[in-house]
């Protein structure tokens, strides 16, 4: 398997990648997931006019550690604001310039912006052709396979993209009308590799590393990005990197480890977001982390309950300790 990408100059010797994912892939998670292994991690989807207003929010999306290359995901239906946000994100240090036309959120849809975007090619080919010819770094495209099953025009759209300039294609095998029900169609993400020559990500209920050679093997995709499936598990992007490139299934981190992974992961939050707030957003990172283990639902509700960084802690050890324990 060549597991190499190109994205116009930028090469990555790995083709398994971090989905940009709205309060999840902040740079806390990012780095983390980049440090255990990643090919590619990309920023939350930032919507172009908020990064035009410098608002704080959009900046602090787009802070990064140890994350090279930089890639920032943009929102948006207006291409001069596109253009603009692109602009300054390459200004900030960004190394590539992710358009998403495949977010499938209502908010975003209503603002004809997102996966709304699939249904007007015209609007969407202006937006793309601003952005790219905006910046002097790469701009790449993901999207969905379309609106729904009677329209599903991924390969029209990413033909159009790569006329553009567009220099990589990611989709996600569902139309938005799905959301994320139903199955993923690793199949149809064949007939969008087929049609364009830049590379093409394959994107969708990857969840174990069998799911990653299957879709590959099912879509002819150049590489593999994983969203929910990294979920509590920033161990497994490489995991899957490794079962495509060795035939072997990985094992996971110890307890042991797993416990000073997820305290590392926790001190950074709060570097991020101050005390007051990183105790609450990491409170659904501990959620996802103790999936399936013994009184993981009790626990989550004491992680749920609790205020104080220091008793987090404490209540987090505890948890683990006991875990080791049991076995």
């Amino acid at each position: 398997m060549n597991s190499i990408i190109n994205i116009g100059p930028v090469r990555l010797d790995m083709n398994v990648f971090l989905a940009p994912m709205t309060g999840v892939s902040d740079m806390a998670f990012r780095s983390l997931v980049k440090r255990m292994g990643a090919g590619l991690v990309i920023s939350e989807m930032i919507a172009s006019q908020a990064m035009i207003r410098q608002t704080r929010a959009s900046l602090r999306m787009i802070q990064a550690h140890g994350e090279e290359p930089m890639v920032v995901q943009l929102a948006g239906c207006e291409p001069s604001v596109m253009a603009e946000a692109a602009k300054l994100n390459e200004d900030l240090g960004a190394k590539v310039i992710d358009i998403n036309m495949g977010c499938p959120v209502k908010k975003i849809v209503n603002g004809h912006a997102g996966s709304a975007l699939m249904r007007d090619e015209a609007l969407a080919a202006k937006i793309i052709e601003a952005t790219v010819k905006a910046v002097n770094i790469p701009v790449t495209l993901k999207m969905r396979t379309g609106w729904d099953d009677n329209n599903r025009n991924a390969p029209k759209l990413a033909k159009i993209a790569e006329d553009l300039g567009i220099q990589m294609i990611t989709v996600h095998g569902r139309t938005r009308c799905q959301l994320y029900n139903g199955r993923s169609d690793w199949n149809f993400i064949r007939s969008v590799k087929e049609a364009v020559k830049v590379p093409v990500i394959g994107n969708g209920d990857v969840v174990t590393v069998e799911d990653a050679k299957n879709l590959l093997a099912q879509s002819g995709a150049d590489g593999v990005m994983i969203g929910r499936g990294a979920y509590g598990r920033p161990w497994f992007i490489k995991q899957a990197y490794d079962y495509l490139t060795t035939g072997a299934i990985p094992n996971d981190p110890s307890l042991g480890e797993q416990l000073e992974i997820i305290l590392e992961h926790f001190e950074d939050i709060l570097q991020l977001y101050g005390v007051e707030g990183g105790v609450k957003i990491a409170r659904k990172h501990l959620g996802w982390y103790s999936k399936g283990l013994k009184d993981s639902a009790e626990y989550r509700v004491h992680v749920n309950q609790t205020e104080c960084q220091v008793q987090m802690r404490e209540l987090v050890r505890n948890f683990y300790n006991q875990q080791t324990e049991l076995i």
